[in-house]
C-alpha cells in the first residue's frame, strides 16, 4: 500500500521539480525538511527578542500605540539598575531560587537513594511520589491555598497540632515572615520528584560492579556512599540544580496564585514586578529593559554553572 501510494506521488510530481529533488544530497533533504520549523522558531523566539531589545531603548507605552516613539538610549536601564524596587524583587527571587534549590535537590536525593535499594512496593512508592510533578500549577496553587487558611486547613491544624500555637495565629499566606516559605514548601512538594528522577537515572548508571569490587575492598557503606555514589551521580546531581534554578528564577504562577505578591510586596519576585510593570502600569520600554536584564543574568549565570559542569563530567 506505501509503495503505491509512493509510485502514484512520483508519477504526479512535475518532471522539473522531479530533477531538482534527485539533485539533492542528503543535507540538503534534511535542510529541506527542517527548514520550516527553523522559520517558524525564529518567529516565535528570535524576532520577539530582538524586539524586545529595540523597545527597551524607547519610552513607548502599549496602552498608548498612537503616541510618537521616542528613544531614550540607556535611560530605562539606569533607572532599572537604581530602583531600591527592583533590587528588593531581586532578593526575594534569590531567596526562593536559593532556599527551593537546597530542599529539592536535598530531599530527591535522599528519595532517589532510598528508591534504588530496590525495596519491596519500591515501584508503587515512586508512583505515588511522581504525583505532585503531574498536576496543573492551578491545582496545585488552589490545593494550598486551602490547605493554608487558618480556620479550616489541614496545614494550620498539623502544626497546632504538633506546636500548640492556635489555629488563628498560623497565617502561612498573609504573615510577612511566613509568606515566603510558604511559596517554598509548594514549590518544594511539586517539584521535588523532577530533581528525585533525574537523581535516580544518575545512581541507576552506576555499574553493579563498582559496588561490587568496593565490598571486596571492604569498603564501609559510608565509604561507598561518599567515593563512588555521590561522586558518579553528582553530574546529574548539578543537572538538576541546573534545571530547577532555571525555572525557579522565573517562577510566576505560583506565587500569583498563593500570594500575588503579597503581603505587602514581601513575595513580589522579579516575573510579578515585571508583570506589573507592563500590565499594570504599562511601561513597555522599561519593562522591556528589566526582561532583558532578567535574560542577561540567566543566561550568563547558566554559561558559568554548564562550564563548572563539564569539568565535573571530565573528571
Amino acid at each position: 500500500m506505501l509503495n503505491r501510494t509512493a509510485d502514484t506521488l512520483a508519477r504526479a510530481t512535475p518532471a522539473p521539480v522531479a530533477r531538482r529533488f534527485r539533485g539533492l544530497s542528503d543535507k540538503g533533504l534534511a535542510w529541506l525538511f527542517i527548514s520550516p520549523t527553523m522559520v517558524l522558531l525564529l518567529a516565535i523566539n528570535i524576532f520577539p527578542l530582538f524586539w524586545a531589545i529595540w523597545l527597551s531603548f524607547t519610552n513607548f507605552r502599549a496602552n498608548r500605540p498612537n503616541e510618537d516613539i521616542k528613544g531614550v538610549g540607556l535611560q530605562n536601564y539606569e533607572r532599572i539598575l537604581g530602583d531600591p524596587d527592583i533590587w528588593f524583587a531581586m532578593q526575594a527571587t534569590a531567596h526562593f531560587v536559593f532556599w527551593t534549590i537546597v530542599l529539592q535537590t536535598l530531599i530527591g536525593f535522599t528519595l532517589a537513594y532510598l528508591l534504588d535499594r530496590k525495596f519491596r512496593g519500591h515501584a508503587f512508592w515512586t508512583t505515588i511520589i511522581l504525583v505532585p510533578m503531574m498536576l496543573s500549577p492551578a491545582v496545585v496553587g488552589n490545593f494550598w491555598r486551602f490547605l493554608y487558611e487558618p480556620q479550616i486547613g489541614l496545614f494550620a491544624y498539623a502544626v497546632s497540632f504538633v506546636s500548640g500555637i492556635p489555629t488563628t495565629e498560623i497565617e502561612m499566606l498573609s504573615n510577612v515572615s511566613l509568606a515566603p516559605w510558604a511559596i517554598i514548601i509548594v514549590d518544594t512538594w511539586m517539584w521535588t520528584p523532577y530533581v528525585m528522577l533525574i537523581c535516580l537515572a544518575g545512581l541507576r548508571s552506576i555499574p553493579d560492579f563498582i559496588y561490587e569490587a568496593a565490598e571486596v575492598d571492604r569498603a564501609s557503606p559510608f565509604r561507598q556512599f561518599w567515593s563512588i555514589t555521590l561522586p558518579m551521580a553528582l553530574p546529574f546531581i548539578m543537572l538538576a540544580v541546573l534545571f530547577r534554578g532555571i525555572e525557579n528564577f522565573k517562577m510566576f504562577d505560583m506565587v500569583n496564585l498563593l500570594t500575588g505578591g503579597g503581603p505587602g510586596s514581601t513575595t513580589e519576585v522579579a516575573s510579578i514586578t515585571l508583570k506589573r510593570e507592563a500590565f499594570e502600569k504599562w511601561r513597555t520600554g522599561y519593562s522591556s529593559a528589566f526582561a532583558i536584564i532578567l535574560f542577561v543574568a540567566v543566561f550568563g549565570l547558566a554559561n558559568i554553572y554548564v562550564k563548572a559542569l563539564n569539568r565535573v563530567k571530565q573528571r
